[in-house]
């Protein structure tokens, strides 16, 4: 079946909520993916932050293979050891106590919502409480994670949303502290926001973010789903910062192409908060999932991920400031380790129309809004693939 058969195909049947590209992907190898009638494309997209360890990692196929041939799925009833190993690596290297397995991010956002309200009613009993997120962020697409959401675009058609969630001002911690009363629970954010433009947390906001917790016996919840797992440089982002959550949500790349999600917490957190018969996943955490996310961590340690991201990261960015002072369409450059983007003056260039010329010319990357590209490859990139996608790039630019 030919490429456009297959596309046509799939506008017969597929529910149209995504603007798909015209192409058919049928493989992938390190850094590369492949379609159906052939065509090389060098990814910096990473399934949107997700293959870390590039395509066709031989060791992470060998494991699941192994795993399929063994034991699929049984349910939560009963223990699985693939998922506890993979539970005392997580907490290992996030330093929290508890894991809950999710089968994607937008769960994890759920389940991190639940355990910081039921957290405050057990203390007070009240069920008023309210949350604090922030303008611009993006934390999925169901009901709850969407209710934190702070853009009205993806709100506006599913209202009402649930309710006491209230915004501030990422980066504004005078606009936090308005919002704070002794109905709120918790501060959800991300570490650095990703679909909002590319937006690392400011040291000052963090820290001072983490003292008002303290203070006001509020939980703080980092979402890491994009920015966590190695990212930032640091296997989570917060680490940067020397503060830790009281709730961490991972997703993406801490599965590698297996969907998988987690919220976890500190003891405290767990004590007092979810219990038997309040949370549920038939599928989440089965042995499948255990041994993805298991053979990732390993993977990550033995292939110095952490310590390629940190050298290439630096790569990248210089090699992005390039692209800065040549161009008068790109106004600026910011991010955190491979979690980089440009950002553009749409009155001079098309963000979008940019991305599907690199597109044709064999380079996937994505937006982040309307104004920002991002540049999110495997954490296996080296400085050779960077330079191949600024020439790429580079062309892409002049038209």
């Amino acid at each position: 079946m030919s490429m456009q058969q297959v596309i046509e195909e799939g506008e017969q049947v597929l529910l149209h909520t995504y603007n798909r590209y015209p192409i058919v992907l049928d493989h992938g190898d390190g850094m590369y993916l492949y379609d159906l009638d052939g065509k090389k494309y060098l990814d910096f997209c990473a399934g949107i932050a997700v293959f870390a360890l590039g395509y066709n990692n031989k060791h992470y196929n060998d494991a699941l293979k192994a795993q399929v041939d063994k034991l699929l799925h049984t349910s939560n009833y009963y223990y699985s050891e693939p998922t506890i190993q993979a539970a005392k690596k997580l907490t290992a290297v996030t330093g929290m106590d508890r894991v809950f397995f999710t089968n994607s991010g937008a769960e994890a956002i759920e389940g991190a919502i639940k355990a910081a309200r039921k957290f405050a009613y057990t203390h007070d009993g009240s069920t008023d409480h309210e949350i604090i997120a922030m303008h611009h962020s993006f934390h999925g697409r169901t009901m709850g994670a969407l209710s934190a959401t702070g853009n009205e675009k993806y709100q506006k058609p599913f209202m009402p949303m649930i309710g006491n969630i209230r915004f501030a001002d990422f980066n504004d911690l005078k606009s936090v502290k308005a919002l704070v009363n002794d109905k709120t629970c918790a501060i959800i954010m991300e570490t650095v926001q990703g679909e909002g433009g590319i937006h690392p947390a400011d040291p000052y906001f963090m820290r001072g973010i983490r003292q008002l917790c303290d203070d006001r016996g509020i939980l703080l919840i980092l979402d890491e789903i994009q920015c966590g797992m190695g990212r930032s440089g640091k296997m989570f982002a917060f680490e940067h910062y020397g503060v830790k959550p009281d709730i961490l949500t991972v997703a993406k790349a801490v599965g590698c192409g297996v969907p998988v999600g987690a919220f976890l917490m500190t003891e405290r957190v767990a004590k007092s908060s979810l219990v038997a018969g309040d949370h549920g996943s038939t599928y989440g955490g089965n042995p499948l999932a255990g041994c993805a996310v298991s053979t990732v961590l390993d993977l990550f340690e033995e292939n110095h991920i952490l310590e390629n991201v940190v050298n290439v990261s630096k790569y990248l960015s210089a090699r992005l400031e390039e692209l800065v002072l040549e161009n008068d369409c790109i106004l600026g450059h910011r991010g955190l380790g491979l979690m980089q983007g440009l950002v553009f003056d749409t009155e001079l260039a098309s963000p979008g129309e940019i991305v599907k010329r690199c597109l044709d010319n064999g380079l996937i990357l994505i937006t982040a809004g309307a104004d920002v590209i991002r540049f999110l490859p495997p954490l296996i990139a080296g400085t050779e693939h960077v330079d191949e996608m600024i020439e790429i790039f580079r062309k892409c630019l002049k038209g």
